[in-house]
């Protein structure tokens, strides 16, 4: 255990020169006077780690030093060589990239973590789409991943759902690509959008696209250049904190169901977990029939539609009127052909 943290340490100094005891103890799980006794481990062991003071002060290694890849223990070792996901490295137009890395890497490994690594890819495969869904890259994925890596602020255009049937609107805004998003395979473009305040406790400037709805992509006008990333920036922490929120935001549509007890079983499974958790707490009590009536959170009346469809005759829509219209049409559209003889009818 000791001996993974020091190797941490060791690559924390390198790749951080300068950083903290305070920084080192929060990245390590430990207190400063452990990231202190670690140092003198690192420097018996031959590692020239040195702490300096003063304002440029903290963890440094000697120029030009680099600690060697040959001390990976088996188990990291696998646990690299599982860390990209396939489909998505494609898709970003990385699996070249990556193909070269794992190369240049398995060739500075000792022959034992080698065939650690190999095996871990021979026994896992990481594949992130959803089940029935035929994968494909959003057009524009590429081109804005390139623009994450360079920091290059763009301008897009892309559709925004239009609400209670509405077509989508075509909406532009110039955004700061500081990261994409993989999430069930639909991929998530997070964004700063320049002039607006951030709010740490909101949303605030930041912004989250869904990159299959980004239908034009070009250079911000504006001064050429990166734009400067805000260093408090945690892409994993952000959508963390921020994706249930981000779901609840998309369930603009309140729709009214009455629900049997199987077809309340079965929601979970045809509806977002966010609308679920957020409907059963309107839930009635059970009527003398076992039915209960909730108010549903969904994201539009054509995809709650399609939700609750699925559950056939055991839901029934009471509101809004115009989806409940629907559903009768279909209900009448199924009665008309399911009344009328069929071929087995006709024997």
């Amino acid at each position: 255990m000791r001996a993974a943290r020091l190797i941490r340490m060791a690559f924390l100094v390198q790749s951080n020169p300068g950083v903290t005891a305070a920084t080192l103890a929060r990245e390590l799980e430990v207190s400063e006077r452990t990231v202190i006794r670690d140092a003198q481990a690192l420097q018996e062991a031959g590692v020239p780690v040195r702490s300096e003071r003063g304002r440029v002060g903290g963890y440094h290694l000697p120029p030009g030093y680099r600690t060697r890849l040959t001390t990976l223990h088996p188990t990291e070792a696998e646990t690299l060589f599982l860390s990209g996901v396939p489909t998505a490295l494609r898709d970003l137009g990385l699996s070249d990239a990556a193909s070269a890395a794992r190369l240049k890497l398995t060739a500075t490994l000792l022959p034992s973590v080698r065939t650690a690594a190999e095996s871990s890819v021979r026994r896992f495969h990481l594949d992130a789409p959803a089940w029935f869904r035929e994968p494909e890259a959003p057009r524009l994925l590429p081109e804005l991943a390139r623009a994450v890596w360079s920091d290059r602020t763009v301008e897009l255009t892309y559709a925004r759902p239009g609400r209670d049937g509405a077509p989508p609107a075509a909406v532009t805004r110039v955004v700061e690509p500081y990261g994409v998003v993989l999430k069930a395979g639909v991929w998530y473009l997070v964004g700063r959008v320049p002039g607006e305040p951030t709010d740490r406790d909101r949303d605030g400037a930041w912004r989250t696209y869904r990159v299959d709805r980004v239908t034009a992509l070009a250079a911000a006008p504006g001064p050429e250049g990166p734009f400067v990333r805000d260093p408090a920036f945690d892409l994993a922490a952000h959508w963390e904190a921020h994706s249930a929120g981000f779901a609840r935001a998309l369930l603009r549509t309140r729709v009214a169901v009455r629900l049997t007890a199987s077809g309340l079983r079965r929601l979970p499974a045809v509806v977002d977990e966010a609308a679920v958790e957020e409907a059963l707490a309107s839930a009635t009590a059970p009527d003398a029939a076992g039915r209960v009536t909730l108010d549903l959170p969904a994201e539009s009346d054509e995809v709650a539609f399609d939700q609750l469809s699925r559950l056939g005759p055991e839901v029934e829509v009471l509101a809004p009127a115009g989806l409940r219209a629907r559903f009768r049409e279909r209900a009448s559209a199924l009665a008309a052909l399911y009344g009328a003889p069929g071929p087995e009818d006709q024997r």
